[in-house]
C-alpha cells in the first residue's frame, strides 16, 4: 500500500489550503475562529501532520470562502496518474 501522506498530492493539498487562507486575508488564527477549534489544528493540517478527509476539505473550504473544486484541481494536478492506495 502507497502512503499518501507526504506524497505530491498531499503537499499539494497543504499549499493549496494555505495560498487559499492566505488569499483570503486569514491568518491562521483567524481560520480557526472560523471553524472554532485551535489554532493548532490548521498549523498541523497546513503542515501535512494531520490529515482531513473529503467532508472536512469542504469544511476547510467553505471557512475559507472557496468552493473546494478549487483547492482540488491543484491536488488533482498533482497527483501522480499511476499512484497507488
Amino acid at each position: 500500500m502507497t502512503k499518501t501522506i507526504r506524497s505530491t498530492g498531499h503537499v499539494a493539498l497543504c499549499e493549496a489550503l494555505i495560498d487559499a487562507r492566505k488569499a483570503a486575508g486569514l491568518t491562521q488564527a483567524g481560520m480557526a475562529e472560523r471553524l472554532k477549534c485551535h489554532q493548532s489544528l490548521v498549523a498541523r493540517i497546513e503542515s501535512g501532520e494531520r490529515r482531513i478527509d473529503v467532508v472536512e476539505l469542504v469544511v476547510l473550504a467553505r471557512a475559507i470562502g472557496v468552493v473546494p473544486s478549487v483547492i482540488l484541481e491543484q491536488v488533482v494536478d498533482a497527483t501522480e496518474p499511476d499512484h497507488r492506495i
